[in-house]
């Protein structure tokens, strides 16, 4: 809010938002693309590894009515909750981390848990009725 109001107060204008709730956001998480990334980061191979064995090669099933079971299903994203890795955020914001980076010059991002802010300071001289975006 600060930086939106100095924006206004210094160029005027107006200030366009887009919001996003990443919905049930630790379920997505896929778990070859949070292990790439953490190469990415240099971690450490052993330590990759170690996340590695506690995200991968899960099954899950369903109890379904009657006391009937699903068939047994791989788990390819989504991380575990309420485990020893309890804050489960870390894996999610460092999904999510280079999001700021991918947009340099569209639009100012804010990361928060699961949820995005971006925005854009948009001065009088580039409004125009219809303008959302400059």
């Amino acid at each position: 809010m600060d930086e939106w109001t100095e924006c206004l107060e210094r160029g005027g204008g107006r200030i366009n938002a887009i919001y996003t709730d990443f919905e049930k956001a630790f379920d997505k998480v896929p778990h070859q693309l949070l292990l790439q990334k953490l190469q990415l980061y240099k971690v450490d191979p052993s330590v990759i590894n170690w996340i590695k064995s506690f995200l991968c090669f899960r099954k899950q099933r369903v109890r379904l009515i009657n006391g009937f079971f699903s068939e047994w299903t791989e788990v390819i994203s989504g991380i575990s909750q309420g485990t020893i890795l309890g804050p489960v955020g870390l894996f999610f914001i460092i999904y999510i981390n280079d999001i700021p980076d991918m947009r340099k010059q569209l639009a100012n991002v804010y990361l928060f848990a699961d949820d995005v802010k971006l925005s854009r300071h948009v001065p009088y001289k580039n409004c125009h009725i219809n303008c959302f975006l400059s």
